[in-house]
């Protein structure tokens, strides 16, 4: 009976797990749009620019009225006592009376109104806050970038394993075919059993790297889904091939491009730090201004030597002022002054490593270039390579099993078809992270 009772609640685990996991089919245009909302990364970059437009408003706020609202209450459980002269009473002059003063329960009610007149530093402030929100920005945009190049990257590398799985596939089967063809050929007396064997260490070496592919895809795979934001065990099938997607990248023409240093993130980012730097200045010389500033307080005060504060017959007597404060900077022992020249040093350095920057993206954008234009090269030597590897290995094939050639020099055509076979699936991926890599030198969006 306990048996039967279980039954239902497995099936019911299974089919929530079922139901929890997700299913994807999706392009590389797609994977990319997909990252850029749910990548883990992506999500805490847009926090960053949500809490930094309220850090903005909290600094706006600090120079607008602030009201301010309390109650203080006191319990004199043992009243202060003095002495005055006994003959203030009736009694023996020369001698003194104890006097307690006050109650045993006081509560004040206050309220204060509160508001800034003129501050430079509040005004340095407003400015820094604009600059802040703009870094967290660029820190988003960066990000943004950051994120496309890595799917572009994991999405290749799991096309990489797949076609690499696909193509091992192949080989595997023809390379079985042609040894069992072999094995006939020897059993005849035909061959040396040699041939047969070398045939039997190649295909236990395509085997070993056909399982180290499989277990690569798996690890691809999780990794693409990490980097989309994804559950590692949600479904996620590819739509684009790796064929189609190096052809689409295939663009000299967009390396002559040129590149604009101002537009790239790091760039901007290098000047926001010196704009922050310029206003850390700005707020060292405002603090030689005076400030002024203004308040309002209003409140009531009760007493009782029992609490009955809330009573329809309580006193309460009520005060009132408005008040004005001026502060003003006179002398800091230089101190001031010597805030100021740090503030300028740090300018200085500031402008050094802007200049470092774009003389460092000039560098990244030369070597990105020249990658993306070899790997295109490379492809095409190596698309050319391996038909030229194929045609070698079908007519040392032709060769061998006619027994006009040795098993090695059909095993070095083999292994030579295999090289180039790899080379090209690397080189087609190679087109793509490069000119990947070039548009996030240039800030392609």
């Amino acid at each position: 009976m306990k048996k039967l009772f279980l039954i239902p609640i497995f099936v019911f685990a299974l089919t929530a797990k079922a139901q929890e996991q997700k299913k994807y089919n999706y392009s590389l245009e797609q994977a990319i749009a997909h990252a850029m909302t749910n990548n883990y990364s992506a999500i805490n970059a847009g926090r960053d620019i949500d809490a930094s437009k309220e850090k903005k408003w909290e600094t706006t706020a600090a120079g607008l009225p602030q009201i301010n609202a309390g109650v203080d209450y006191t319990n004199n459980f043992v009243l202060q006592k003095s002495v005055v002269p006994a003959e203030f009473f009736g009694g023996n002059p020369g001698e003194y009376a104890e006097v307690a003063f006050g109650t045993k329960h006081n509560m004040i009610a206050r309220a204060t109104l509160s508001q800034l007149i003129f501050d430079g530093s509040y005004i340095v402030a407003l400015q820094a806050s604009k600059t802040y929100l703009k870094y967290y920005q660029n820190a988003k945009q960066k990000t943004d970038i950051e994120i496309k190049e890595a799917v572009i990257n994991s999405y290749g590398n799991v096309l990489l394993a797949e076609e690499s799985i696909a193509i091992l596939e192949k080989n595997k089967a023809t390379l079985q075919k042609t040894l069992s063809d072999t094995k006939a050929t020897f059993t005849n007396g035909l061959i040396e059993e040699e041939s047969v064997e070398q045939l039997e260490i190649t295909l236990t070496s395509i085997n070993s790297t056909l399982n180290y592919n499989k277990r690569l895809s798996d690890v691809a795979y999780k990794m693409l889904k990490m980097t989309l934001g994804m559950d590692i065990n949600d479904d996620l099938k590819l739509t684009d091939k790796l064929d189609n997607l190096t052809v689409s990248n295939l663009d000299l023409a967009f390396s002559q491009n040129g590149f604009s240093v101002s537009e790239n993130v790091n760039y901007q980012m290098a000047m926001n730090f010196q704009e922050q730097r310029e206003l850390e200045l700005k707020l060292q010389k405002s603090k030689a201004l005076p400030s002024l500033s203004a308040n309002v307080n209003y409140g009531a005060t009760a007493f009782k030597d029992e609490f009955q504060f809330f009573t329809q017959n309580q006193n309460w007597f009520n005060y009132s002022n408005m008040g004005v404060s001026l502060n003003v900077p006179i002398f800091s022992s230089l101190a001031r002054s010597s805030r100021t020249q740090q503030a300028k040093i740090a300018l200085d350095q500031a402008k050094t490593q802007l200049t470092e920057t774009e003389q460092k993206l000039k560098l990244q954008y030369a070597a990105a270039k020249s990658d993306y234009e070899f790997s295109i090269e490379e492809y095409a030597t190596a698309k050319s390579n391996l038909a030229l590897s194929e045609r070698i290995e079908k007519k040392q094939q032709i060769k061998f099993t006619e027994g006009l050639s040795s098993s090695f020099d059909f095993n070095d055509a083999q292994r030579q078809l295999y090289t180039a076979q790899q080379k090209y699936l690397q080189s087609m991926v190679d087109v793509i992270n490069k000119k990947a890599a070039l548009e996030k030198i240039i800030n392609k969006q």
